[in-house]
């Protein structure tokens, strides 16, 4: 004898999309204008799942929506199932041809205006079917974008030490030390980690990875706090502030060419081996369907980045 939900139709992939989307917006026309589907048919499409799977997972008012206490279980596994119907649909796009399609590239914004000149140039030259969007975001909002699906790839500073995320090395490269014209450490070679400990040292905001590792390095040559009075939202506001007499920075070697010509006012210090320096990466998450596609990039970045002021991650790709 058959039961009663053994004849249950199966659930489609329009009707998970739908309550997916109002499990995450609890708001029809939200979740209608994020999946381009009219309110109607998206209402219809949660009815017909409610009665798919003969259960209630909206409670509706008339002023909001909410998860049933079975929607707020069923929603997790129905974005599982809608995350894994992706990944096949990009393994398929991945097999049918490498390099093309699209590739959307997380970059954080200490990198961007240095770096993508020679990243657009090479997947102009070397990948022109490959559509390449990309988002420069804080690294917290590109991490999250990967490991949502929204981002592909992050071009940013490592070590990330997230699970589930594998990283792909380029290069390395020092600080330099930027001080307005008349500092006592302006233009000098060999200075000391030492010297950080006494610096009124300009930073980045908050959320910035570049903030976070001059405060690590601060903290390594011996001083227990930066008091932080002025801060910047990028790096060419600090450096306009430093050239106004108002403190010094640290700079990554990449962004030097750029942001050191913008005032005759600066003056760039370089410190004493092994200098404090960062490591670039791609990032990608493990066992992405295009992880070989990331590999060749990877590699293929490592040698066009060689004429830039960096060390070169060597590496076997395999």
């Amino acid at each position: 004898m058959t039961t009663g939900s053994g004849k249950r139709r199966q659930p489609s992939l329009s009707q998970l999309r739908a309550f997916a989307a109002v499990a995450e917006y609890l708001h029809f026309r939200d979740a209608a204008a994020a999946i381009g589907m009219s309110q109607p048919a998206l209402s219809g499409a949660v009815s017909a799942l409610e009665e798919a799977l003969g259960v209630t997972l909206l409670e509706r008012t008339t002023r909001k929506v909410l998860l049933s206490p079975a929607g707020e279980r069923l929603a997790v596994r129905a974005k599982a199932v809608l995350d894994e119907v992706g990944a096949l649909m990009e393994e398929a796009e991945a097999v049918r041809a490498p390099f093309t399609g699209v590739l959307r590239l997380g970059v954080i914004p200490t990198v961007a205006p240095y770096l993508l000149p020679t990243v657009l140039r090479l997947v102009h030259e070397r990948y022109p079917d490959l559509d390449l969007q990309v988002h420069e975001e804080q690294t917290a909002n590109l991490v999250d974008g990967l490991s949502s699906g929204r981002l592909d790839l992050l071009l940013l500073a490592v070590p990330l030490g997230m699970p589930g995320v594998t990283e792909l090395p380029l290069f390395d490269e020092d600080f330099v030390l930027v001080t307005p014209l008349d500092h006592w450490l302006g233009g000098r070679e060999g200075i000391p980690r030492a010297a950080l400990r006494e610096l009124n040292l300009l930073l980045l905001d908050e959320g910035h990875c570049l903030r976070d590792q001059a405060l690590d390095i601060c903290r390594e040559a011996g001083r227990k706090d930066v008091p932080v009075t002025t801060t910047a939202a990028g790096l060419s506001t600090l450096i306009q502030l430093v050239a106004g007499g108002l403190g010094c920075t640290l700079l990554p070697r990449t962004a030097l060419k750029v942001e050191a010509t913008r005032s005759s006012h600066l003056l760039t210090g370089y410190f004493a081996d092994p200098a404090p320096s960062r490591r670039i990466a791609l990032a990608m998450r493990t066992g992405a369907a295009r992880g070989a596609e990331y590999h060749e990039l990877a590699a293929a970045l490592r040698e066009a980045l060689r004429p830039m002021p960096v060390r070169v991650v060597e590496q076997r790709e395999g």
